[in-house]
């Protein structure tokens, strides 16, 4: 970096002059023009009035320049890697940031100047580290998907892929506000899923609870003193009770760590590409949660990829992205399989039906929308249409859980309850002979 004195105008014609820091005077016109000066010389200003610095042990001049603003944004990405690396974002976040950001320039304002008022504003820690990684790159003169492209997570492919639509089509307020739908639709769709599932799991929990607390506590005191009685012999069910019993007394380190190192051997499992494939096939053939997952996959896909159509993508890179965001190995390789054919010069439609995972509706509305050269209108109309059915699914998946989880732990109960009354009755039998 090089420090470069230059004189320029504003638009009220008032002469100023600074120093700013950059790589050549390309960079230094390009950050005297983004503070929105007309330059009129732009020099370089390596001999300061400053006297000579000491020079380090490799020969290397003591750096201590006096930065503006714009410099320190010039070199904020060199000292604040580490820093930028761990500052993520959740998708709620995410969706704020861009509708804010889409908010400012739908107003009127620059890019830059847009972005420098998010700053202002942002919430948290991660947010104004990463919104100063942005303004740097952006003020360096790249565009904002290539800032955050370089950035890395939390800008997945997709949001990459809105940006340079955005920047692409020069329609950047609409196709941000697009994006910001999108992302909250995803939010939206987590939340209801996370929501169809906690009662659920807590009503099994509590039963689960329950019969462990029976099993481990209570039957032993009760079955032991049966056990003792000369000429008794307990029934399967019992001894297999009190077996467990006895283990979860003396053993139960070793269930915890067969949990522990199960979940570590499963991780490593499904890091393999086949293995995924066969979890996400079965999980698609599973009843009802196959169906909520395939319609939740469906929807995802139609409204992500009429978003990057209606943005201006290409139908390839649009597939590519859209791709990404499915979740599901096997619904993934079906979309690659698309895309083949579709580079070949097969239409859209005719690769989703042979893939058997679409419903018959959106191949309709992909074919008639090819058709008709109204493919991103139509995928946008079909994706409400979609929700609706997810929501449907929804409903179907949290009213059938629970009486599922109930038959599965009545049965447990069932034996539990045997175990309990086949010795008394035994024993009753016995003192009534």
């Amino acid at each position: 970096m090089a420090s470069w004195r230059y004189d320029g105008l504003d638009r009220g014609g008032v002469e100023s002059s600074g120093v700013v820091v950059a790589a050549d005077r390309a960079s230094a016109l390009r950050l005297v023009q983004s503070r929105g000066l007309t330059p009129l010389k732009v020099e370089s200003d390596e001999a300061s009035s400053a006297p000579p610095r000491p020079r380090t042990q490799a020969n290397k001049p003591v750096k201590t320049a006096e930065y503006s603003l714009a410099s320190t944004q010039m070199i904020l990405p060199n000292w604040m890697t580490l820093g930028a690396r761990r500052a993520t974002l959740s998708r709620s976040e995410m969706s704020n940031l861009v509708r804010e950001l889409a908010t400012a320039i739908e107003a009127g304002l620059p890019l830059m100047q847009a972005l420098k008022i998010v700053r202002k504003q942002a919430p948290g820690k991660s947010q104004p580290v990463i919104l100063d990684a942005l303004i740097a790159k952006v003020e360096a003169g790249q565009p904002l998907y290539e800032a955050m492209k370089a950035f890395g997570e939390p800008f997945d492919d997709m949001v990459i892929g809105m940006a340079r639509a955005a920047d692409a089509s020069g329609r950047m307020p609409e196709v941000l506000h697009q994006l910001a739908d999108l992302l909250d639709r995803a939010v939206e769709l987590k939340r209801e899923l996370i929501g169809a599932t906690v009662y659920p799991v807590i009503v099994a929990g509590l039963i689960l609870a329950s019969v462990t607390l029976l099993v481990t506590v209570i039957l032993p005191q009760l079955m032991i003193p049966l056990a003792a009685q000369p000429g008794m012999v307990l029934p399967l069910p019992t001894r297999i009770l009190l077996g467990f019993a006895w283990f979860m007394a003396h053993f139960w380190w070793l269930l915890l760590l067969l949990g522990f190192g199960g979940y570590i051997v499963a991780r490593g499992w499904l890091k393999d590409a086949e293995h995924r494939h066969m979890k996400d096939y079965a999980l698609l053939k599973t009843p009802l949660l196959g169906r909520l997952l395939r319609d939740v996959a469906v929807a995802r896909f139609t409204r992500t990829l009429g978003t990057l159509v209606s943005a201006g993508l290409p139908i390839l890179q649009s597939l590519r992205i859209t791709k990404d965001t499915l979740g599901n190995a096997v619904l993934m390789r079906a979309i690659e399989e698309v895309e083949e054919k579709v580079t070949t010069g097969q239409s859209l439609a005719e690769p989703l039906e042979r893939c058997g995972f679409f419903p018959p509706l959106l191949i309709q509305i992909v074919n008639i929308g090819e058709k008709s050269g109204r493919l991103e209108s139509m995928l946008l109309h079909a994706a409400t249409a979609f929700d609706r059915q997810v929501n449907s699914s929804i409903k179907i998946f949290t009213k059938a859980l629970p009486p599922i989880l109930l038959v599965f732990m009545a049965i447990i109960a069932g034996f539990v309850l045997a175990g309990i009354l086949m010795p008394l009755l035994q024993l009753q039998s016995a003192l009534g002979g």
